[in-house]
């Protein structure tokens, strides 16, 4: 009997640590999104303080996948909440909510795509650059992005309405993904569907790598500082690319770790929310906002307010008295 009571009380501790550890956790992804969020709002509106940028396709794309990454964080991070608190909502806002879930999913690497043929045609073809990075080609490749980024989606929650139970959307549900894979095939075909979308993404990013480094190699002098750094932004869009696709491995690997333990599903959870969520949507505003020159000025001057352009006038005031 005292054995019994003494197992008891083992397995409630461990529950209790484990239950505060995984607070903490919960706590920890709030300040990394919070800190991430603000980056990423600071440098879309540098984007739209300046003209420059907002004529220029390179920032234009920069500033959608800023967009796109930033609501996708805090999405995800909600339905992250939800889950630990075990908090259910109805089930028609969960549905939109997922379905725009994973519309910005894929939205992400097909705009790493674009950005990649884009520094493509401004290095390899830098005559025809200004010819094919038109307002009315933006416009339209904007629109293939979105349109291509709508259709699993779409099809996913079509496949999903098509064989819900009558009455289950007026139900209450602890939100996920998940939810809209309730059976074999739709998840069979999302998968697939994925595979090949995937597929085509890492053949042009690999074709735009490879035809820049062998501009690179014929490049003059001059251009050769151009077509380095061409080459590892390439190299950065496809690591954001290859964690992109690993983030779509997540919900089988969490399925499996269910099988095993609660408490191993739950860490797992929480290391693939850090690496594969988060860690991608961090990587744009380091390939771009601070590795760019014309950006992180701007970039620096909005977040100190000013005060970088005010220090040096009052430095210079300032007179040094011989020692």
């Amino acid at each position: 009997m005292q054995t019994v009571v003494v197992n008891s009380s083992v397995s409630s501790n461990a529950l209790i640590n484990f239950a505060k550890s995984m607070q903490e956790n919960v706590m920890l992804v709030q300040v990394l999104v919070a800190v991430f969020f603000y980056v990423n709002c600071l440098m879309i509106l540098t984007f739209l303080k300046k003209e420059a940028f907002r004529d220029d396709t390179r920032y234009i794309l920069f500033a959608q996948t800023l967009f796109v990454d930033s609501a996708f964080m805090v999405l995800s991070d909600l339905l992250l909440m939800g889950s630990f608190y075990k908090y259910p909502i109805h089930q028609i806002p969960c549905i939109i909510m997922c379905t725009i879930l994973n519309v910005l999913f894929v939205c992400t690497p097909l705009t790493l795509v674009a950005m990649c043929l884009e520094r493509y045609v401004a290095i390899c073809m830098p005559l025809r650059h200004a010819d094919i990075s038109t307002s009315r080609t933006r416009f339209r490749g904007l629109l293939i992005i979105w349109s291509i980024s709508s259709i699993i989606p779409l099809f996913t929650l079509v496949a999903y309405l098509a064989v819900i139970p009558s009455g289950a959307l007026l139900s209450y549900t602890v939100c996920s993904v998940e939810l809209m894979l309730g059976k074999d095939w739709q998840a069979q075909a999302r998968a697939i569907s994925f595979q090949v979308l995937f597929l085509f993404m890492i053949i042009i990013i690999a074709f735009t790598y490879i035809k820049i480094m062998i501009a690179a190699r014929g490049a003059s002098s001059e251009n050769k500082k151009l077509t380095s750094k061409g080459l590892r932004t390439v190299i950065l869009h496809a690591v954001q690319l290859l964690l992109c696709i690993m983030q779509f491995l997540n919900p089988y690997v969490e399925m499996e770790a269910w099988k095993v333990d609660v408490m191993v599903f739950a860490n797992v959870r929480y290391s693939n929310f850090i690496v594969f969520i988060i860690a991608p949507r961090c990587l744009s505003p380091l390939i771009y906002g601070l590795r760019d020159d014309k950006f992180f000025v701007v970039l620096r001057h909005y977040a100190l307010c000013g005060l970088d352009s005010l220090l040096p006038a009052m430095f210079s005031k300032v007179k040094v008295r011989p020692g």
